[in-house]
């Protein structure tokens, strides 16, 4: 049996665009995708902590170091500059390589800089889990 399980996750990334003119997707820094193990073009869910919105659809890479998380398309109208979201990755395992893995979790700043990487997400108050992150 095959689970599905989360593979990289970019942790409260704030929106600094949404275009919806745009033919679709996501666009994110390429440095962020890097460090979650995100590929170009690879299917992602964006959740919107701000109005509980959610959606799916595919990683386009942007100037890398620039901070870029814009949805583009229809994606634009669930989101505004500023709502902060997090973007997941998912992948396909056998059971023995899901009891093993980890995901890669990044943590980010108001300004879409990388924190740090979370080892582990605790079952703790949103506050509580810089306490438990690997930062730099």
């Amino acid at each position: 049996m095959y689970r599905h399980m989360l593979a990289g996750k970019l942790h409260r990334a704030r929106v600094t665009e949404a275009n919806l003119n745009y033919v679709g997707s996501i666009t994110v820094d390429a440095e962020l995708l890097d460090a979650a193990g995100i590929l170009p073009g690879e299917r992602v869910q964006v959740v919107n902590n701000n109005n509980g919105a959610r959606l799916e659809t595919y990683v386009i890479p942007g100037a890398r170091g620039g901070g870029d998380i814009c949805l583009n398309g229809a994606a634009a109208r669930l989101a505004q500059p500023g709502d902060i979201v997090i973007i997941m990755a998912y992948g396909w395992m056998t059971e023995e390589e899901a009891r093993n893995h980890r995901p890669r979790v990044v943590l980010l700043d108001e300004n879409n800089r990388i924190m740090g990487n979370m080892v582990e997400e605790p079952h703790q108050e949103a506050n509580s889990w810089l306490q438990s992150a690997d930062l730099p």
